[in-house]
């Protein structure tokens, strides 16, 4: 739970809304005073979402979309200011990876389909809220990357490269951003226990390997992951932009 009103008035946009980190940082955000809006493809799990969130006293809208649609983002953001007049804090959450191959083996339309989720839908949510946030000279951009992006990652390159370029473009956003008012910043997780890893856990022996170079020998925790994602939004974070929050359990500085 948030231990303050730190988003109170503001409203943010997150994509991947439905379950796993999405679903924990839109609940949080509520928490924390924000109007959300939950972007995800999947009507009922967005509404059970909406429906926690309006329990708790919040405010919310669920966009069902696909954001793999060029013409997606454009339309959320329009959506978001219908209801809520602004935005000011966006969360592309949205990606994820279910394939492990060696580059060689590999389909290219299994690495376009990895490029068109976790890289090109960041970028379109990316432009489509930038008008409105450098107009209102504030904002916070959150793009959530992986830990693969940070080293080598055998049997997942096609993961890895996207979201490596998913930092790589946060920083380079956060120059062009500088003197607007509006920050750019990466969220880092590492091994996270949702349904998108559940076919690394299920399988005990890579679920050991994988583990085995965590210092912290645990699965991390959406939950925690939000509680990053909080700071990145918030004005605790004001004099930050360009950054890479890494949450991995010391995964990324095991040699």
């Amino acid at each position: 739970m948030a231990t303050t009103r730190a988003l109170e008035g503001r409203t943010a946009i997150v994509t991947g809304a439905s379950r796993g980190i999405g679903r924990a940082i839109a609940l949080l955000f509520a928490d924390a005073g924000a109007d959300v809006v939950l972007v995800a493809r999947t009507q009922s799990t967005l509404d059970d979402v909406f429906e926690q969130v309006s329990r708790s006293g919040g405010r919310a809208v669920a966009v069902a979309a696909d954001l793999g649609l060029p013409e997606t983002p454009a339309d959320v953001a329009a959506r978001a200011l219908s209801e809520f007049g602004r935005i000011d804090v966006l969360v592309n959450n949205a990606g994820g990876n279910s394939f492990m191959v060696p580059l060689a083996d590999m389909r290219f339309s299994g690495w376009e389909k990895t490029m068109r989720l976790n890289l090109d839908s960041t970028v379109r949510m990316i432009q489509a809220v930038l008008p409105t946030m450098t107009e209102q000279a504030s904002g916070s951009i959150i793009n959530v990357s992986s830990v693969t992006g940070l080293r080598g990652s055998p049997l997942m390159s096609h993961y890895g490269a996207a979201k490596a370029a998913v930092i790589s473009l946060t920083q380079s956003l956060a120059i062009e951003l500088g003197t607007t008012g509006v920050r750019a910043n990466a969220l880092v997780p590492g091994w996270i226990a949702t349904d998108l890893t559940d076919f690394l856990r299920d399988d005990e022996g890579l679920e050991h390997s994988l583990l085995d170079r965590v210092p912290m020998k645990r699965w991390g925790r959406p939950q925690e992951i939000a509680e990053g994602a909080l700071f990145l939004a918030g004005d605790a974070s004001s004099f930050m932009t360009g950054q890479s929050l890494i949450l991995d359990g010391g995964l990324s500085v095991n040699p």
